[in-house]
């Protein structure tokens, strides 16, 4: 059986070099090629490609923060980074790659991580995905926190800029994600989510967290109970008493 491959890089002498090696394998084929980690996780959806041949070092989105966006896909792919550096092997372990190459990529070297990632099973791969949601906090404080959040819609992944995210909101099992553009639903706790973006988020309640920047006002009612009104004709969120306190230093602070 072919492995249906996707290469990411973002120098274009480099994706061409690797579309011919695969063009050169006898049981791989290329699936499509993408130039950034954006364009990486868009095609992946479509494309359904077995494995993704994956730069690290990229301008925006870099390909560990990407390779963790695609491991929440549904069926996600096998992960085989290419860097010219070798100082990302740990991190890249820690995004449970299928394979670690050095540039320039030697054909038998490639041969050999194609063959790994033909050997992992759906439940290897369903183990990578439940990672996923446990990994963030590790790479992402090494290569930066993630600068967008990635949601699954059907098979497709919409990737939501973090400056453009309003609030989340925990419900059981999912959290809405309100942003400019309107709604999404992710499978990501409100507790990681806080760790990882503070101090640009505020605990407003147990089940509500708010990006400070979209916080248009602090209001109070006729009962004294609090309440933030948000920027975007968002509305208002209540702030639960046991926060009221943290929440009023925040906003004061800015």
């Amino acid at each position: 059986m072919s492995l249906r491959l996707l290469v990411v890089d973002d120098e274009p002498l480099a994706r061409e070099r690797l579309a011919a090696l695969v063009a050169e394998l006898p049981d791989a084929e290329l699936a499509g090629v993408a130039a950034s980690g954006e364009e990486a996780l868009l095609l992946a959806g479509t494309l359904r490609p077995d494995a993704v041949l994956l730069d690290i070092r990229m301008p925006g989105m870099d390909g560990l923060e990407a390779a963790h966006h695609l491991a929440r896909l549904p069926e996600p792919p096998a992960v085989i980074f290419t860097t010219a550096y070798d100082e990302h092997a740990l991190a890249a372990f820690e995004a449970q790659a299928a394979g670690y190459l050095l540039k320039p990529v030697r054909p038998e070297r490639l041969r050999a991580a194609l063959e790994r990632a033909r050997r992992l099973t759906r439940a290897q791969l369903a183990g990578i995905a439940d990672a996923a949601g446990g990994m963030d906090a590790t790479p992402m404080q090494r290569s930066g926190r993630r600068s967008r959040i990635a949601a699954r819609l059907r098979d497709e992944l919409r990737l939501v800029p973090v400056t453009d995210v309003i609030c989340f909101i925990a419900d059981q099992k999912y959290t809405t994600l309100r942003h400019t553009g309107g709604e999404l639903l992710i499978e990501e706790p409100l507790k990681a989510l806080e760790d990882e973006f503070a101090p640009d988020f505020v605990r407003v309640h147990r089940n509500a967290l708010v990006a400070l920047a979209q916080v248009e006002s602090l209001e109070r009612d006729a009962e004294g109970r609090l309440s933030v009104r948000l920027r975007h004709e968002a509305g208002t969120i209540a702030v639960s008493r046991r926060l009221a306190s943290e929440v009023q230093r925040r906003l004061l602070q800015g």
